[in-house]
């Protein structure tokens, strides 16, 4: 039979919704189905079944104002599975409203409540808010003015049970017109938003500060000024260097490790028309041959497993309008070398995945420190790469070819690790600077920096750098300096030396005479003998 009860679903209100529009008419509608009986709702809400065939006499007559209405089978059936579907849906608006730890208020166009989540009950302590006007039951609620305006209110401050929260009010509209609102607590504490407002500004200056590494990170550091020397050597490098650097063609810087070749490629960019774009290096040895393609070219997004969503730039395309050192070139995988050199023939790239090819406007400096003409007659290297990076080719000379400037490096050396490690060096004693300047360096001026450095942390109180400060490979095989005089014979000059590499052995090995007995190739009576004889304390 069909029952009112059969439209009752969660909300009473809901309910008579769904009825007065299932039931929108009254008085006797014609049944256009023939021969079947259908039910009707009367005033007394009893159940009347009634013939609709006309040919077929009904058993009982059907008066006005007892017939509210006639429905027929298929007009019955779409209202079953209409409200079957929209009460499921409704269903699993309250299972969610219900069981989310939200505090969350729905009201209709005149304020009343239609639903409040458990969360929000709790915390204004009303068991049975529905049907009730939401002022009545929320103090200093909003609502009802975003029922008038219809303008959404975000992130506003309301006081509940004595404390501040910070709440959103969004407008329900249909068709234009507005229908209702939804209330949400977003912060129960007002403090949770202070402190989460405290932990976005960290988090953006901590972007804030990657993003300006970043930057950095595409910009050269250093100019010509940070060359230090006035040997011919260096500044005959120096001299080529500036020149090159107002032509837009391919250089190749060549030289032993430490000698500075990175330097020169930060001033020549820094001194070209280029300065003002992005300065990019990427070391051709330090990266896995299989990474190496990606890294230079860039990859699209799926190119391989583990690519980054959304692809990624390659150095070259990273930068176009700039310069792009290339270091250790020489270790560069001969299958990168034929990649390459297309990139410098066509002044285009192509990312791995991808069909698409980008023109760049980049310039190339590349540096190595090995024998590259030695390298293409053994096949390792491709001469025809060879040739189009040594366009301007730059000799960067070893340390111990420029013996003149190894005390104007360490006096600039002094001052750079003096800021860095805030460390006074006042100078360096007068033996000291005859090691440094005897010693053949061939860690040429990383090397030096590395000493400097050494030397600065085991300072003593009067902040000069000393032969005790320096390491022993420095130490180890001295060149002593004699002043000969006339009045000396050579035995007296020799004893002079003799004492002297003994006092430095025995300095460099703290006093330990087995060790230096055997650095000195005697023994170590003929050693206690010697330091008697020449009253070495």
């Amino acid at each position: 039979m069909f029952m009112e009860e059969d439209f009752k679903i969660i909300s009473e209100n809901i309910n008579k919704c769904i009825i007065n529009n299932a039931l929108s008419d009254k008085g006797l509608l014609k049944n256009k189905s023939n021969n079947k009986h259908v039910d009707i709702l009367s005033n007394n809400k009893n159940s009347k079944k009634i013939n609709t065939n006309p040919k077929v006499e009904s058993k009982r007559s059907i008066n006005e104002s007892e017939c509210i209405t006639t429905i027929n089978y298929e007009l019955y059936n779409e209202m079953k599975k209409d409200i079957k579907y929209y009460k499921s849906i409704l269903d699993v608006v309250n299972k969610v409203l219900y069981t989310i730890n939200e505090c969350i208020v729905v009201v209709n166009e005149n304020g009343i409540i239609m639903l409040m989540s458990d969360c929000y009950k709790k915390l204004i302590n009303c068991k049975n808010p529905e049907g009730k006007y939401v002022g009545d039951v929320i103090k200093d609620t909003m609502l009802h003015r975003v029922l008038k305006t219809g303008n959404m209110e975000i992130g506003e401050i309301q006081k509940i049970n004595d404390k501040q929260v910070i709440t959103m009010r969004i407008p329900i509209k249909k068709e234009g017109k507005i229908i209702g609102a939804i209330g949400k607590i977003m912060f129960k504490d007002i403090n949770d938003f202070y402190f989460l407002s405290r932990k976005l500004d960290r988090l953006k200056q901590t972007d804030k500060f990657y993003v300006n590494k970043s930057e950095k990170n595409r910009k050269a550091k250093y100019c010509f000024k940070d060359i230090v020397g006035d040997s011919y050597e260096n500044k005959k490098s120096k001299s080529l260097a500036k020149r090159s650097a107002n032509a837009n063609s391919n250089v190749l810087i060549v030289g032993e490790s430490g000698t500075g070749k990175e330097l020169y490629a930060h001033s020549i960019h820094n001194a070209s028309n280029r300065k003002f774009g992005p300065f990019i290096k990427i070391n051709c040895g330090a990266i896995p041959a299989e990474l190496l393609e990606s890294e230079l070219f860039g990859y699209e997004d799926g190119a391989f497993t583990g690519a980054k969503k959304g692809g990624k730039k390659g150095k070259f395309e990273l930068a176009n309008g700039g310069t792009i050192f290339l270091d250790e070139i020489g270790d560069m995988p001969m299958s990168m070398q034929v990649k390459l050199l297309r990139v410098i023939q066509e002044r285009e790239v192509e990312k791995i995945g991808g069909n698409i090819l980008k023109k760049i406007d980049v310039r190339i400096i590349a540096a190595t420190n090995k024998n590259l003409e030695e390298l293409v007659g053994k096949n390792k290297f491709r001469r025809d790469l060879y040739y189009r990076l040594n366009v301007i080719k730059i000799n960067v000379p070893p340390l111990r070819e420029r013996k003149e400037d190894v005390l104007l490096i360490s006096e600039f050396l002094m001052k750079k690790v003096s800021r860095r490690l805030s460390i006074g060096i006042k100078g360096i004693s007068k033996e000291a600077k005859e090691c440094l300047c005897n010693y053949s360096w061939p860690g040429n001026v990383r090397e030096l920096e590395n000493v400097i450095e050494r030397s600065a942390i085991l300072l003593d109180e009067d902040c000069i750098i000393r032969t005790k400060h320096l390491p022993k490979e420095i130490l180890k095989s001295p060149i002593v300096k004699v002043s000969v005089e006339q009045s000396k014979y050579l035995k007296d000059i020799i004893s002079e030396v003799e004492k002297e590499v003994i006092c430095n052995c025995l300095q460099e090995n703290k006093g330990n005479k087995n060790k230096t007995s055997k650095i000195l190739g005697i023994s170590r009576a003929n050693l206690y003998k010697k330091i008697s004889e020449y009253n070495i304390v």
